[in-house]
């Protein structure tokens, strides 16, 4: 699922603006910022295996209540840090939906097994005739 394709519901979100840290000047002590979204899990209808890995991706940001919290302050204008924050909890939730392929164990085959040996054989060869040079 690519993160264009998944719409966040507006019912779903909350957003407050806080002031935000760091360099700004004036700015950062007069103007709040930095916004703080606070998206719903449960009104996204996600099915359970999603909303595990959803659980897992999201990590610390996830509240018991289901609510997921996002805080961003990267950017110097509330417009700019609300589209930020938007499209992190929309790549979040689009990661959630990405099912990993079980990795397979492979064995290499007899015959490369035998041919790693051999070639094991031949460097210790080589190895073993750069000794010192003696004159006798």
């Amino acid at each position: 699922m690519r993160v264009e394709d998944f719409v966040i519901p507006e019912d779903a979100l909350s957003e407050s603006f806080l002031a935000a840290t760091g360099p700004g000047g004036q700015n950062v002590n007069k103007v709040a910022t930095a916004v703080q979204l606070r998206l719903d899990v449960f009104k996204l209808g996600l099915s359970p295996d999603v909303y595990e890995r959803l659980k897992r991706i999201a990590g610390s940001k996830m509240t018991l209540g289901g609510e997921l919290l996002v805080t961003v302050r990267r950017y110097r204008t509330q417009d700019a840090n609300r589209t930020d924050a938007r499209a992190r909890l929309a790549r979040m939730i689009a990661d959630a939906h990405i099912v990993q392929v079980k990795r397979r164990r492979t064995r290499p085959s007899k015959a490369a097994r035998a041919k790693r040996i051999d070639k094991k054989v031949q460097r210790g060869a080589v190895k073993r005739g750069r000794g010192k040079v003696t004159i006798e």
